[in-house]
């Protein structure tokens, strides 16, 4: 277990950092053309959530001695769940970011799975937060911070989001 759990917990650290830069070099395009940030306040607590998930995860699933039994659907879930993440991205394209960034003029994506949902990638996170931990047993983990998740971050997160693209909508017409 300690060898699968080492191999997958350093794979999804690294995707981790490989986004964030991403999210700075679509950051930068996205300045270049004259776009801002909104909300940048509530972002510290957004990266704490995720570094204290990954230190909790490390803790709670070195607690635990061997996988669990069926600890093949749950990480068969956020392997899909990763597809969705990559979904997500490759349809914002230049645009996907951890943070919330406006370009005025820019049109609303609605390809991908922005086409059947508003907020698709929330939902892929909430996912992962649950399913990487249930992989390994590491229950408190998954249910603790996918409701901090839900509660804490994305009570912030998805209202400001709407806020903002209330507000383009209606200095567009």
């Amino acid at each position: 277990m300690l060898l699968f759990f080492g191999i997958v917990y350093v794979a999804v650290i690294i995707q981790r950092l490989w986004e964030v830069g991403l999210a700075k070099r679509n950051a930068a395009y996205i300045r270049a053309q004259g776009g801002y940030e909104v909300g940048a306040g509530h972002y510290r607590y957004l990266v704490a959530l995720h570094v204290c998930f990954f230190l909790s995860l490390l803790y709670e699933s070195l607690q635990v001695s061997r996988l669990p039994q069926l600890w093949w659907l749950p990480f068969g879930c956020f392997l899909l769940a990763q597809c969705g993440r990559y979904w997500c991205i490759a349809s914002l394209g230049r645009f996907w970011n951890t943070r919330i960034f406006v370009l005025p003029g820019a049109s609303l994506v609605n390809r991908g799975p922005y086409r059947f949902l508003r907020h698709p990638n929330y939902c892929i996170v909430a996912i992962e937060l649950y399913t990487l931990p249930a992989t390994f047993g590491a229950y408190g983990t998954a249910v603790i911070f996918t409701l901090l998740n839900l509660w804490l971050l994305l009570r912030v997160r998805i209202p400001l989001e709407e806020e903002t693209l209330e507000t383009l909508a209606k200095e567009e017409t």
